[in-house]
């Protein structure tokens, strides 16, 4: 299971580093920098924190596997929601929306912090 985990994080991670990289390019090619905000999130949640999990689940087999499964998701719901959120802003989303989704991503997102503190402290199997 833990290799699943991996697997699908880092996926999702690749995803994020090509829309991060693709975001920073076109702010570098047209000196608009409306989307910086965004951008660092998408790279360092998205990319950076994503496989950073990925390789934690590659070397480490957590005992709660419900615990490890929960993190995954509320990571990459989390991520996707608060980036999603940001650049909701950039595009004049009405601000009730965007707001629920921003917020919502980013308290879930937290919670995936919280998970992953508590899966790096309880003892991993061998």
């Amino acid at each position: 299971m833990h290799k699943k985990h991996s697997n699908l994080l880092l996926k999702t991670a690749a995803i994020f580093g090509m829309i991060g990289a693709g975001i920073g390019g076109h702010m570098a090619g047209s000196y608009d920098y409306a989307f910086r905000a965004a951008h660092a999130h998408i790279l360092v949640v998205g990319w950076l924190s994503l496989f950073s999990w990925a390789v934690y689940y590659r070397v480490f087999k957590p005992v709660s596997k419900k615990l490890a499964t929960a993190h995954v998701y509320t990571a990459i719901i989390g991520t996707i929601g608060l980036t999603s959120g940001m650049i909701m802003d950039i595009f004049s989303v009405p601000q009730p929306f965007y707001f629920i989704v921003y917020i919502g991503g980013g308290v879930t997102l937290l919670v995936s912090f919280i998970l992953f503190a508590l899966l790096a402290f309880m003892k991993h199997e061998d």
